[in-house]
């Protein structure tokens, strides 16, 4: 039960961002070397902290050109009690915006996950490597069927930052789709309106969505989730909030660095 719990919660926050079954996108919103970090409260409490870096230099899988992304993550405060730290990454093809491989370094408390993903997007298929406690031995690998140009956990962060929001009015429904933890998992978005939003980064106007999330016992009230993103150049992911049946669990941008459009 606590593994299926943490796990929503992963897949119904995390995702949100952004996953689309789309082709070639272009790209004004990030470049290599940015760095945001969020904040994460429970109530009102400071649980943790995430941090996410395009790495300085482009790499290459495959002969492709790819942005080396991760995200970190990690208690703080009294929530350290409950010890975690984690590290998700992908290898962003920087004209596609999809992934070619993706990886999983998990520490939350005595459990211990280290898994990469190779993402064959002409051949619909994810290979995936489960290894050992210490990142030393591969003890398990399996292909998956996966959809045409499917993002993973954190490429879809990024590939949302490339959507035109301007094409869409209220009430309009994006359609997500994404693989994760060896399952394909469908979405839908509805962009809700414009609000302007007071961050530690600045004042911004923002568009807010909202996920279409069946009723169950985690969160509470018809919309649950919300989440903010820029309405400039950047598109940066500001907030998100989320109303569980105890309390509400809260993330927000404090630092944004080497931004593409100033």
């Amino acid at each position: 039960m606590k593994k299926q719990f943490k796990k929503s919660v992963i897949v119904t926050i995390l995702f949100l961002w952004g996953w689309h079954s789309g082709f070639s996108q272009k790209n004004t919103a990030f470049q290599k070397g940015e760095e945001l970090l969020f904040k994460v409260s429970f109530g009102f409490f400071d649980a943790a902290e995430a941090k996410m870096v395009v790495n300085p230099e482009v790499s290459s899988i495959n002969g492709i050109p790819s942005y080396k992304i991760d995200v970190f993550g990690q208690t703080l405060g009294v929530f350290k009690l409950f010890y975690v730290k984690d590290n998700w990454g992908s290898y962003l093809d920087t004209t596609k915006i999809i992934p070619h491989h993706s990886y999983r370094h998990i520490e939350e408390g005595r459990y211990r996950k280290h898994e990469q993903v190779a993402f064959d997007h002409k051949k619909k298929n994810a290979h995936v490597k489960l290894y050992d406690r210490d990142n030393l031995n591969v003890i398990d690998t399996k292909d998956y069927p996966i959809p045409p140009q499917v993002q993973d956990i954190v490429s879809g962060f990024y590939f949302l930052r490339t959507l035109d929001f301007k094409k869409f009015k209220p009430g309009d429904t994006i359609h997500l789709t994404g693989f994760f933890d060896k399952e394909t998992y469908n979405v839908k978005l509805i962009y809700k309106k414009k609000e302007w939003i007071e961050t530690s980064i600045g004042k911004f106007e923002s568009y807010v969505l909202v996920p279409v999330i069946p009723k169950n016992k985690l969160f509470r009230g018809d919309h649950p989730i919300s989440v903010w993103v820029s309405n400039d150049k950047n598109k940066i992911p500001l907030r998100i909030k989320a109303k569980l049946m105890i309390g509400s669990l809260d993330m927000e941008i404090m630092e944004a660095k080497n931004l593409r459009n100033n």
